[in-house]
């Protein structure tokens, strides 16, 4: 393995790092347009390329989102009741949703991810709150909630607060509350994402070495060491850098890479 490209998977996520440390967001929206990019360049079978980015991106969140939770639990504002509410629904979606993905092509998944991108930059943007107009619904309602939260995210390679959160403030959830409990949440999309991918991309032909299913393994080693140690970097500079307009910049940038992956599709 070319220490050169290992050195960048780390680079990758070091700014995935900080950007969660800093934003309070996920990086799976980042991290699927540049490995990609990546594997493109390394040669993979190009009906897999979108399909192995995603499932490492979901696999990065196994280990981001247990750091995340732990240090929310830490501070009691983890509500999980709700996440052990949810938990059935999302591990169910996110299992099926790399069965979903694994049967789409390239070009309609990058599509799929570019505009499911594009529409999260919008609601970064306009950061918008629902008004909180309804309680959480019972087990059955927090089941189906949590079933196709764990779908999307699973198949965009996203950790779920871009649903999630809306959902509980809509619930008269306070928004420190909702911000904690999405990270719990994280937990299960990840878990039962990362088995589905490896489920669905096991025995598939023309996957590269050191794959497992469709996780690449070499760059999610490489990027769990950046973004781990950039987290608590980017969290300490949140409390000194004007976040509200990084929020804003940063949702273009992810207009830009919503653009390319939609780009990519029509090649």
């Amino acid at each position: 393995m070319d220490p050169t490209l290992i050195a960048g998977f780390v680079a990758l996520g070091a700014a995935i790092g900080f950007l969660a440390g800093l934003l309070g967001i996920g990086g799976g929206m980042m991290i699927v347009p540049v490995l990609t990019f990546a594997f493109e360049r390394l040669g993979f079978a190009r009906d897999h390329i979108v399909h192995m980015a995603i499932a490492t991106a979901t696999a990065t969140i196994l280990f981001t989102s247990i750091s995340s939770a732990r240090e929310h639990h830490r501070h009691g504002a983890v509500r999980w009741g709700v996440v052990a509410g949810m938990a059935p629904g999302i591990i169910v979606g996110a299992l099926v949703g790399p069965q979903v993905v694994g049967g789409m092509s390239t070009a309609a998944l990058a599509v799929f991810f570019g505009i499911f991108v594009a529409a999260s930059a919008t609601q970064m943007l306009l950061d918008r709150k629902p008004r909180p107009s309804r309680e959480l619904p019972g087990r059955a309602g927090l089941f189906g909630v949590g079933g196709g939260i764990g779908l999307v995210s699973s198949m965009v390679g996203a950790g779920g607060a871009f649903l999630s959160v809306p959902f509980m403030l809509a619930c008269n959830i306070p928004l420190r509350n909702c911000v904690a409990t999405s990270a719990a949440i994280g937990l299960p999309i990840a878990a039962a994402g990362t088995l589905g991918f490896v489920a669905a991309g096991w025995g598939e032909p023309g996957l590269p070495p050191y794959a497992l299913g469709y996780v690449y393994l070499p760059a999610l080693l490489a990027i769990v060491v950046g973004s781990v140690a950039c987290a608590p970097m980017g969290a300490r500079a949140a409390h000194r850098w004007p976040v509200k307009v990084l929020r804003r910049a940063f949702a273009f940038l992810l207009y830009a890479l919503a653009a390319y992956m939609v780009w990519k599709a029509f090649r």
